[in-house]
């Protein structure tokens, strides 16, 4: 296995401190196809980034390739493009000959479904004005909408381990003509959680075919684990010119603080006024703490809202579309949102709790930072989880071995987080944002009276409805007037009202006057004697009767 690390073309320069940039190539240039270079100019993409400039050539030639580059630098594309051109489409030389036509040529695998939609809509945009057909293919939707696009015939699938496998027991999904097989976060991928998947999908495959596994992180283990998979596999390590060579972008300032739990969610209410903040990420470990967190920051008046996996489908693909257009600003998410989604925007980066170790960390991240951008990473360590990041900060060569103590009123907490002074942890009603609402724009001020100004509009009573109370055997009626005589008479003999209102009054008379007949009748029946009512014998008679 080679390995290949991208570097800046030495250049001469006639002074020490003239900078020259060094020469692009376009993707013409590295032999891409016509419409795929017209589909990505349509998005704004000319040039390529240091990892696609350096796969493209191999990989277009058919070779098997390890990529890895630091999250947000244009992985997609970098076997996005090679997987799309080796494609042979209807109408090209050899298709023909294809055993399966109409079956998948290309795979490309990832370990969450936001992450295989995102890879499906890019790949989609690149082949825009190719006669390419893309299916995604993903856990929590039916089965019938891609089973009908897979009969229909498709040439990329792009789907979660899960999923594929079900279609292709069930014979629907042939993947007996597969080209090109692509790993997308391939350390997640082999972890031991997904690599009996990963094996199994592997097995159905053609056993000769291009295979990319490509990642922001890529250990040791799982390099050897990739060459039992793969066949001389090219290692590319792409970095741009200007890096320090750390894990880490440069253009990401990371902050670490020692924070107590209990005064966290009033140190993220502060720290999401800050000068400058736009769209935030804030991650969690748990799902009960995603939704936790999210319910508070709206009940002190944020635009939030939440992605973890107890949502269903549809509520995880509502939130992360939300989130994408603006109109929810920030995003409480466990790590389902940590690989791979591409918002270019995110300002800042929340870690609520210290990640677990150093590649979970990394991406969480590289979340901010995206395209170029500046971004700022926070993260919140517990007294009892700074042995945990003393591992990560060495791992990754932070030099902050010692989180510094932190509290929501610390001073240094606003200088470096560009705080206004004197802010507190509830939005002021005129920022208050519409998250109820869900329409994501500012409230600049309550359009409802206080309840205690409201005037008060009194109950208008009907002036037909009618009460019947029956007293001494006669009907008496209150209120409004009885529309006909049939009424009338119907209320004078059955002792009640059309509504039944007062049924209780009724009883209660009723039972007074009984109580009265009965004893005048006890005091004028005073001379007569009381007959005594006879026993009554329950036992029967003879000998069998006699015992008690």
């Amino acid at each position: 296995m080679s390995d290949t690390t991208l570097t800046a073309p030495a250049a001469d320069t006639p002074e020490e401190n003239t900078p020259v940039e060094a020469p692009k190539q376009s993707f013409a240039e590295l032999k891409v196809r016509e419409d795929i270079v017209a589909s990505l100019l349509e998005a704004g993409i000319e040039f390529p980034f240091p990892i696609q400039a350096l796969t493209l050539p191999v990989a277009l030639g058919g070779n098997d390739i390890i990529g890895q580059a630091k999250t947000g630098t244009g992985k997609t594309l970098g076997f996005g493009i090679p997987a799309l051109q080796r494609v042979i489409r209807e109408g090209d030389a050899g298709y023909e000959d294809l055993e399966f036509p109409g079956a998948p040529q290309a795979l490309i695998v990832a370990p969450t479904r936001e992450l295989a939609i995102q890879v499906g809509a890019d790949l989609a945009q690149a082949s825009k004005h190719s006669n390419i057909s893309i299916t995604t293919i993903y856990g929590g939707r039916p089965y019938e909408e891609q089973i009908a696009a897979l009969k229909a015939g498709t040439d990329v699938i792009v789907g979660t381990p899960g999923r594929l496998i079900d279609l292709n027991r069930q014979r629907v999904l042939n993947l007996k003509q597969i080209k090109t097989v692509v790993l997308d976060e391939a350390d997640e991928m082999l972890d031991l959680g997904f690599l009996p998947d990963v094996e199994r999908i592997l097995a159905a495959l053609p056993p000769v075919r291009q295979a990319m596994l490509f990642s922001a992180t890529m250990p040791g283990a799982v390099i050897t684990m990739a060459r039992r998979y793969m066949s001389r596999p090219t290692h590319i390590r792409a970095q741009d010119p200007d890096d320090d060579g750390s894990l880490t972008k440069r253009n990401i300032r990371q902050l670490v603080y020692r924070a107590h739990n209990l005064d966290k969610d009033e140190m993220v209410a502060r720290l999401l006024q800050a000068e400058g903040r736009g769209k935030t990420i804030i991650f969690t470990q748990t799902k009960r703490s995603a939704a936790k967190m999210a319910d508070e920051l709206i009940d002190r008046g944020f635009n939030a809202g939440s992605l973890h996996g107890d949502l269903g489908q549809g509520a995880r693909e509502q939130a992360l579309k939300a989130f994408r257009s603006g109109k929810v600003e920030i995003l409480v998410a466990t790590d389902v949102a940590a690989r791979g989604i591409d918002v270019d925007d995110v300002t800042h980066v929340v870690n609520l709790q210290c990640p677990d170790d150093e590649n979970t960390y990394l991406h969480r991240v590289g979340r901010t930072g995206r395209a170029g951008n500046n971004g700022t990473a926070v993260t919140f360590v517990d007294w009892d989880s700074v042995p945990r990041w003393s591992l990560i900060n060495k791992a990754l060569g932070l030099s902050v071995p010692e989180p510094v103590e932190t509290y929501s009123s610390s001073p240094h907490f606003f200088t470096d987080l560009d705080i206004p002074k004197g802010t507190k942890g509830r939005l002021p009603r005129a920022k208050k944002s519409a998250a109820a609402e869900g329409d994501g724009s500012p409230r600049e001020s309550s359009s409802r009276e206080p309840r205690e100004n409201r005037e008060r509009t009194p109950r208008r009573r009907s002036g037909s409805r009618t009460r019947t109370r029956t007293v001494n055997g006669q009907s008496q009626e209150r209120g409004g007037q009885q529309d006909s005589g049939a009424e009338e008479q119907a209320g004078a003999r059955h002792g009640h009202s059309k509504g039944r209102q007062d049924r209780p009054s009724r009883e209660a008379e009723r039972h007074r006057e009984s109580r009265v007949s009965g004893e005048d009748g006890a005091a004028q029946d005073t001379s007569k004697p009381r007959r005594r009512r006879p026993r009554r014998r329950t036992g029967g008679s003879g000998e069998a009767g006699s015992q008690d």
